[in-house]
């Protein structure tokens, strides 16, 4: 498989052809070997499952061994959600040929992402005419609440997940996410983990796998 984006790829451990595929989205400055870690966890319960990690499309600006997603450093919003939606293509993109190379359907997609990973995760997924099956989101926002709401066009399952001690992305931006769903009538499943800082804990790995089962195998 040929992607536009450089990718770790773990293919299903059933070594069948993947019924379903998770795509995870690692957060700013870091790369798809980072958040790989989760996926080769996952494999051994998700034996379908195909799983595929890709580099965000930029070198990162702060750590130039890793990647972003899109710039974050001294923009106003309008600029932040410009560049955004450069990555959002790209990213729509990527799961479009995820789909097609696999011979999948997007109801067979689940996207994971980790704090800017879950940034672009939202906006993207949310966009799509087509819906994904479901996202899984942690330590991450909504970039911007007034350009979603107006663009909503599909609606997975969706869970948040968040650490009350994040410093890097305040737990605030979890509970304006669940504000944001509940005026557009959206149903979503969160959870805040106590003590928890800018990371993805055990106990949100567990809850995630489970969640990719029941949604990606029911």
């Amino acid at each position: 498989m040929s992607y536009s984006l450089n990718s770790v790829i773990i293919n299903p451990i059933s070594k069948s052809s993947p019924k379903n595929a998770v795509i995870l989205c690692h957060g700013y400055g870091g790369d798809g070997n980072d958040i790989s870690i989760l996926a080769n966890y996952w494999k051994n319960f998700l034996p379908d499952t195909m799983f595929v990690c890709p580099d965000a499309p930029e070198v990162c600006k702060v750590n130039p061994s890793g990647f972003q997603w899109f710039d974050l450093m001294d923009q106003t919003d309008d600029e932040t959600l410009s560049k955004s939606l450069i990555a959002e293509k790209k990213l729509d993109n990527f799961i479009n040929e995820v789909t097609s190379q696999n011979k999948l359907s997007l109801n067979d997609i689940a996207l994971v992402g980790f704090s800017q990973g879950c940034m672009i995760s939202l906006q993207t997924a949310l966009k799509k005419r087509d819906k994904i099956k479901c996202l899984i989101g942690y330590s991450g926002k909504i970039l911007n609440t007034k350009h979603l709401s107006q663009n909503i066009n599909s609606k997975p399952e969706i869970f948040l997940m968040h650490g009350d001690k994040d410093a890097v992305v305040p737990i605030n931006f979890l509970l304006e996410a669940k504000e944001f769903f509940n005026k557009n009538n959206y149903i979503i499943r969160t959870k805040i983990f106590k003590n928890c800082e800018h990371r993805i804990p055990t106990e949100g790995s567990s809850l995630g796998l489970e969640f990719l089962k029941k949604n990606l195998y029911k």
